[in-house]
């Protein structure tokens, strides 16, 4: 898969949407944006178009739990900035008015658990995404983490394959 991004909405210190277009994307959920923009990849999008090439996806779209832009996740904010946040939501909720199916790959890792704002995030996403008549298909990547998170797509190989995530479930746990 060629590194095409055909949609980016955001800029240097924050990205609520990066998008390789295709018929049949997948949709991507990490924790925070780092370096990739609508010019350069990097680690974790090459392995995501790997993950999309190797199980039928003609395309990604992704998609952050906070759109706070670090290399280091120790830059994240302390508190939720709602202006942020709701920015993050508006342009979710736009890329996907026209769709009606999406097939949702979880892959925060475990870095939901370092910030208390972000499993709300999470739940202010699946909201977003599951608006209307939209059938939500959700993924993961291999197992879960030992600490039950589904694994960022940087780490494992691409052997362990998608499989599927009960979001429902993650959320009423809340690890």
């Amino acid at each position: 898969m060629e590194y095409k991004i055909t949609q980016m909405v955001g800029d240097e210190s924050c990205r609520y949407v990066l998008a390789n277009g295709g018929h049949k994307p997948l949709v991507v959920i990490g924790v925070n944006p780092s370096t990739a923009n609508e010019s350069k990849s990097d680690q974790t999008m090459r392995k995501v178009m790997g993950f999309a090439e190797r199980n039928g996806y003609d395309g990604f779209v992704m998609l952050n739990l906070y759109p706070q832009r670090s290399t280091d996740f120790s830059g994240v904010h302390g508190e939720r900035n709602e202006g942020l946040h709701q920015k993050n939501l508006e342009a979710i909720r736009s890329f996907f008015e026209t769709h009606n199916q999406l097939d949702v790959l979880a892959a925060w890792g475990e870095k939901i658990g370092k910030r208390s704002y972000l499993k709300d995030c999470l739940r202010d996403i699946v909201s977003v995404l599951q608006e209307g008549e939209r059938r939500v298909t959700w993924m993961q990547i291999g197992a879960l983490t030992n600490t039950g998170h589904p694994r960022h797509p940087s780490r494992p190989g691409y052997n362990c394959g998608l499989g599927t995530f009960d979001v429902v479930r993650y959320l009423e746990k809340g690890r």
